[in-house]
């Protein structure tokens, strides 16, 4: 698999057809206002939605109990998978691409209309996607959806994740578009803004897929929730992976999970 550089675009810079970056356009006011207010839309949505999202979950948990959710064997298949509706659908090709349910874990709380293991389709899915401009107006916001229909999205499939002891959650998004190119140029534009931003560290690497998986957590936060965002590809396919939960906050078990479920997009066999 070919290693991506991910580049923080520049004010000058825009974003071309398939998601990547390239020089100044004839429109250049709209565009360059896109590329200073997406980071804003993309990191703060990936932020403080990952923390609403556990606020739930965590907030009843038993902070005095012990935390046995990472012990081994955590990511141990179940016995008997088929059809175990508790571990997720798998109805759909979208739906089989994603990591069923651990051990150590059950189906969290819904990730708005998808639920916690949902799947939109076609238009429903670029409209998913569009609702990243909620922050932008007027010109700006039509560039960024005109933009995302050249994404060419084929459809959007969702799981959440919470551990048996309340502790964390954690919500995948898995993306499938027609274009590889476009896959990881959105990839890149995307880590980009992340590390454009100056407020994230990456961390921890993904073993056996550093080229195509990167994570991110803030470099300070003194708030009782921490958050981690990971962002990967793979083919035809963009992963995002958000997790939250109560300190201390295990960023190699996130970590895990999110190979976990590259491993099964390449061998879905050996998780299912």
């Amino acid at each position: 698999m070919n290693d991506v550089t991910a580049q923080a675009p520049t004010p000058d810079e825009s974003v071309d057809e398939n998601g990547g970056v390239s020089g100044t356009a004839a429109s250049g006011r709209p565009r360059r206002v896109i590329l200073m207010a997406l980071p804003v839309v993309l990191v703060a949505a990936a932020v403080a939605g990952a923390a609403v999202y556990t606020k739930n979950s965590v907030d009843a948990a038993d902070r005095s109990a012990r935390t046995r959710l990472w012990e081994e064997p955590a990511h141990k298949p179940g016995k008997d998978p088929a059809g175990d509706v508790a571990r997720g659908r798998v109805s759909t090709g979208l739906s089989k691409v994603l990591l069923p349910v651990p051990a150590g874990y059950r189906l969290g709380p819904d990730n708005g209309e998808l639920g916690n293991d949902g799947e939109l389709s076609g238009k429903k899915a670029i409209a998913a996607m569009k609702l990243n401009a909620r922050g932008l107006a007027g010109k700006e916001r039509r560039a960024y959806e005109k933009r995302i229909d050249k994404l060419r999205i084929e459809g959007i499939a969702t799981r959440s994740y919470t551990g048996d002891d309340n502790t964390m959650a954690i919500s995948t998004e898995i993306m499938r578009m027609k274009d590889k190119r476009a896959v990881r140029n959105l990839y890149a534009f995307k880590t980009g803004l992340f590390e454009s931003i100056g407020i994230f560290r990456t961390e921890p690497k993904i073993k056996g897929h550093t080229r195509n998986a990167r994570c991110y957590v803030l470099r300070k936060g003194e708030d009782s929730i921490m958050s981690m965002n990971c962002l990967a590809y793979d083919g035809e396919l963009s992963i995002s992976l958000s997790a939250s939960g109560t300190k201390p906050f295990d960023r190699a078990a996130v970590a895990e999970l999110l190979k976990d479920q590259l491993d099964h997009i390449a061998s879905p066999g050996e998780y299912i």
